[in-house]
């Protein structure tokens, strides 16, 4: 039982963390699907540069960890004078990370648009840029919702990687807890809890997206 209550009682504190981990999650999201869609981009353009690019970024990003990359962020470009506060590092850190792996969502999501839909665009008058941004990216966007929702889902769960950079989300806020009390199991117990609650239910609207956009398929 007192395990029980000490773990109840550590909620309150750690609630007062999660809209850090909703600011991170939702900045870093933007930031990862605006990127991650201008890299898919690249990688099917014709110019040969853009392509070079987009894949040097993703061996970079793909072949370090998201751990190394946020100290590197916080710890590291202070040193040539470019300092930036935790909460927007962690945002950085994550969004350029994420954008990595959801070009390919897009890239493949792109590719799979049937071309029949591109031709008859064309056919009306489209330019081949108006028939990329009305016809074919509307269209990616819809077969990408399961798996943007899926990495969505492990991002918040990342975020708890930002307490190294000083961000005060709840892992972080578990370790000053723990510092304090030596309620150890009860303390990141509680944390564990709390990361579940904000997974399942998000879990489940992921489900029903991925129902949706395979029955407008």
């Amino acid at each position: 039982m007192d395990f029980i209550t000490n773990t109840m009682a550590v909620f309150p504190a750690l609630l007062q963390a999660v809209p850090v981990v909703v600011q991170l999650a939702l900045g870093a999201m933007a930031l990862a699907l605006v990127l991650g869609l201008l890299i898919a981009l690249a990688r099917i353009s014709s110019i040969k540069i853009l392509r070079g690019i987009a894949t040097v970024y993703l061996e970079v990003i793909r072949g370090t960890p998201l751990l190394v990359q946020l100290v590197y962020i916080f710890f590291v470009l202070p040193s040539i004078g470019v300092s930036i506060e935790p909460v927007p590092a962690g945002i950085l850190g994550l969004g350029l990370n994420y954008a990595a792996y959801l070009s390919e969502v897009f890239r493949s999501a792109i590719l799979s648009v049937e071309h029949g839909q591109t031709e008859a665009a064309l056919s009306l008058g489209y330019t081949p840029s108006k028939t990329l941004w009305k016809v074919v990216i509307p269209q990616s966007f819809v077969v990408s919702m399961g798996p943007i929702g899926n990495y969505f889902i492990a991002m918040i769960k990342d975020t708890a990687l930002t307490s190294v950079i000083a961000v005060t989300e709840i892992l972080k806020t578990a370790n000053i807890l723990n510092s304090q009390t030596f309620q150890t199991t009860a303390i990141y117990t509680a944390a564990a809890i709390l990361y579940l609650i904000i997974s399942l239910p998000l879990s489940r609207v992921v489900v029903v997206l991925e129902r949706k956009a395979r029955a407008n398929g």
